[in-house]
């Protein structure tokens, strides 16, 4: 049944309405980067560039924004190829204990970040397994990213067609040459978006980093949050605004080189 002009109108304003109160936290952090004010308030009291001008000549800041840059990239490589194995192992090879599988990989998921971060401290604090707060971060960040990599790759999985791979291996190829050539290719949009996501949530990540992180291991969100605990500058408005522009910076590249669509296209 056609709605009416009336039925689209509502229809297009309700939608419009839960996009502004999504994106309305957002759009006011953005404006409030650029207050010229002592604090941190909305609306500003006019437009400035100094709270930039501060966070580039802090060096806490530029410290923590590497270093998490720096752990994401580990991260994303890990869970990047520990959510892709799964995926191919859950969907081809297992058989009787899959849905069992599913459940433990993407388990973290519904369990709140803080609780596995508190998990993951009483654990290595009681098996001594690593002292070291940095690798402590890796484990703890990959564990929380690979669902997003499994669950990316898996999608495309189900549409998979085996019958180019069948083609492949009937013309000589071996089963190296075959996934390299044949699969791999094709499961590049999974890969990447799962990448993608798996950045991202490390990048952003703060219940784990809080109680995984030890002296020197600071990473941008507890940076931030330690900064919020005695000032309350626009300097904080203006590492968000950096960090929202370069999450946007990687979604726009991610749609350049893959198409965001080809999560749902690739493989049929």
């Amino acid at each position: 049944m056609e709605l009416t002009r009336a039925g689209r109108f509502a229809l297009n304003a309700v939608v419009a309405l839960l996009y502004l109160f999504l994106l309305a936290p957002i759009l006011i952090v953005v404006i409030a980067a650029f207050n010229s004010g002592e604090y941190l308030r909305f609306p500003p009291e006019g437009f400035s560039l100094r709270w930039f001008r501060s966070l580039l000549a802090s060096e806490p800041f530029i410290d923590a924004f590497l270093f998490s840059v720096r752990l994401a990239l580990i991260v994303t490589v890990l869970s990047t190829i520990i959510g892709t194995a799964a995926a191919l192992y859950v969907t081809r090879y297992s058989r009787r204990f899959r849905s069992l599988i599913q459940l433990m990989i993407i388990s973290p998921l519904p369990v709140p970040a803080i609780l596995t971060g508190i998990a993951l401290l009483i654990f290595f604090y009681a098996t001594d397994i690593s002292t070291n707060s940095f690798v402590n971060l890796i484990i703890g960040h990959t564990i929380v990213t690979i669902p997003y990599v499994f669950l990316a790759v898996s999608t495309v999985l189900v549409r998979f067609n085996r019958s180019l791979e069948e083609a492949a291996r009937s013309l000589g190829a071996g089963p190296w040459t075959t996934f390299y050539r044949i699969t791999l290719p094709i499961l590049k949009g999974g890969i990447v978006s799962g990448a993608v996501f798996a950045f991202i949530i490390s990048f952003d990540q703060f219940p784990i980093s809080l109680l995984l992180a030890g002296v020197g291991s600071t990473p941008l969100p507890l940076q931030l949050f330690d900064y919020l605990r005695f000032s309350f500058d626009p300097t904080a408005a203006a590492v968000s605004t950096v960090t929202i522009l370069m999450t946007v910076a990687v979604v726009l590249i991610t749609e350049r080189l893959v198409g965001l669509d080809s999560l749902y296209t690739r493989g049929r």
